[in-house]
């Protein structure tokens, strides 16, 4: 049984929090199953989006699991508010969360897939 969008989305900001970083719902989606944006600043001003993986990035093993690939990165964001306007479009039940990881890499906060 997988876990609510909720529920994980909560559990990545306490995650984060004790790592030293910062989170914050930036939009809040559909509790039972909306895809999860996340957006990842750098204390040294870069930023990156990482949105769900695709459907063949899923392991029979763990299908509960939740993947993400990074879509993009750079040193200015507000080209990421286009792309999560343009998300929240064709999918208005997603969820954004902005985080500082502060000491503790992303790849460690989230399952990123990079094939």
């Amino acid at each position: 049984m997988r876990v609510t969008t909720d529920l994980w989305v909560s559990a990545l900001v306490r995650r984060v929090f004790s790592a030293g970083g910062f989170a914050a719902v930036v939009k809040r989606g559909a509790t039972e199953a909306g895809a999860v944006f996340v957006l990842s600043r750098g204390r040294l001003g870069e930023v990156a989006l990482y949105g769900p993986a695709p459907q063949t990035s899923y392991d029979s093993a763990k299908p509960d699991e939740r993947f993400f690939t990074s879509l993009d990165a750079r040193d200015d964001g507000s080209s990421f508010d286009a792309r999560l306007e343009r998300e929240k479009k064709f999918d208005p039940d997603i969820w954004v969360v902005e985080i500082e990881a502060g000491t503790v890499p992303v790849e460690e906060l989230l399952s990123v897939k990079t094939e």
